[in-house]
C-alpha cells in the first residue's frame, strides 16, 4: 500500500467520521501521502432575490457552509500533524470526483458504501457503481459493516488477460500489502472454465468422454501453471489452503467463496478486454460488487482511459 502518495476521500454527504475516512486517514499517515476530502454539492438555480440579500448565489452559500462542515469533519480526525486538505464542488457527483482525480492526479479514493434509500446495504448506489466502472485509479468502497480493522481479505485474480490489460499483479501487490498492514487472512481465488464446454456436452458431439475428461485436465493445468506463475511472487502456491482453483463461473465462485471466508474486502479488477472505456467485465463484476457483504477495492488496468471528459 506504500504505492499511493495522493489520497482522495469522498463524503458524497456524510458529515461523520466513519471507518472509510478512518482508513484514509491511517493509509495517508503510514504512506505519507497526501489527503484530500471532496465532497459535491448538487447544482440549483439560484433565486434573485437570494442573490440580493447575500450578495452572492446560493450555490455559493451551499458550498460555503459545505466547506465548513468538511474542516470540522477532518478536526475530528485522529491525524496528529497530518495535514487534510478539502474542497466543495457543484455538479453532477462522480463526475465532479473524477474530473478531481484527473486534474490532481490522486492515484486513491476512498469512500463509504452508500446504498439506494430502502434498499440494503449490500446494494450499491448509482455514484458507487460509476465511479467503480469509470474512475481512472482504484477505487475503494468500504462497507459500513466490514470489520475495523478487516481480518479476511480476498483477492480475486484473471489470469488470461492479453498482455498489458491486466491487472493481476497490482491486486495481488495491493491485497497482500493490506492483508498484512491489517493482520488479515489473505486468499487468493481464480476461477477457471473449459471454453465451449456446454457444446462439448452435448448429445450430439463427437468428442466421447474420455476425450472431455482430458481436455478438462489440459484446461485445468494451464489455469495452475499461470495461477503459480502468479503466485510465485508472493511466497505462495496453488496447493496453499489459503489459494483456490476452482472450476466455475467467476461472478459465482467469487461471491460463494467471499460468503465461506466471510471476506471483510475484496480486491479484484472491474474492467475487461474490450477495449471499450468504463465496460465493466462482462456482468463479472457488477454481479460480485451487488452481490457480496465485503468491501471492494477495484482496480483498472494499465492504460484505462475514464470516459468522463475533463470538461463539459
Amino acid at each position: 500500500m506504500k504505492r499511493f502518495k495522493n489520497i482522495l476521500y469522498f463524503a458524497d454527504g456524510a458529515l461523520e467520521k466513519n471507518h472509510a475516512l478512518e482508513r484514509a486517514v491511517q493509509l495517508a499517515r503510514s504512506n505519507g501521502a497526501r489527503l484530500t476530502v471532496i465532497d459535491v454539492l448538487e447544482k440549483i438555480r439560484s433565486s434573485p432575490d437570494v442573490e440580493r440579500v447575500f450578495g452572492t448565489d446560493i450555490n455559493q452559500i451551499l458550498r460555503d457552509r459545505r466547506q465548513q462542515d468538511l474542516d470540522k469533519l477532518v478536526d475530528a480526525c485522529d491525524r496528529v500533524d497530518m495535514p487534510i486538505h478539502t474542497r466543495v464542488a457543484t455538479g453532477i457527483a462522480f463526475v465532479q470526483v473524477i474530473r478531481t482525480v484527473m486534474v490532481n492526479g490522486h492515484d486513491l479514493l476512498i469512500k463509504a458504501a452508500k446504498p439506494p434509500q430502502g434498499l440494503s446495504e449490500r446494494v450499491l448506489g448509482s455514484t458507487d457503481m460509476h465511479l467503480l466502472r469509470k474512475c481512472p485509479c482504484p477505487v475503494w468502497i468500504d462497507r459500513p459493516n466490514a470489520a475495523f480493522p478487516y481480518a479476511s481479505v480476498l483477492a480475486a485474480v484473471e489470469l488470461e488477460a492479453e498482455q498489458g490489460e491486466g491487472c493481476d499483479r497490482m491486486i495481488m501487490d495491493l491485497a497482500s500489502s493490506l492483508a498484512q498492514r491489517e493482520s488479515a487472512r489473505l486468499d487468493v481465488v481464480h476461477a477457471w472454465e473449459m471454453e465451449g464446454e456446454s457444446l462439448l456436452r452435448d448429445a450430439g458431439s463427437r468428442v466421447s468422454r474420455t476425450e472431455f475428461e482430458h481436455l478438462g485436465e489440459i484446461t485445468r493445468n494451464k489455469h495452475k501453471r499461470l495461477f503459480d506463475a502468479l503466485l510465485s511472487d508472493y511466497a505462495m502456491k496453488s496447493e496453499d489452503k489459503t489459494v483456490h482453483l476452482i472450476k466455475g463461473e467467476a461472478a459465482p465462485t467469487i461471491r460463494s467463496l467471499s460468503r465461506d471466508l466471510e471476506s471483510d474486502l475484496v480486491v479484484m479488477g472491474s474492467i475487461g478486454r474490450t477495449g471499450i472505456p468504463g465496460l465493466i467485465i462482462g456482468n463479472t463484476a457488477e454481479e460480485v460488487m451487488q452481490n457480496i457483504d465485503a468491501s471492494i477495492l477495484a482496480i483498472k488496468p494499465a492504460g484505462f482511459v475514464s470516459p468522463v471528459a475533463l470538461e463539459e
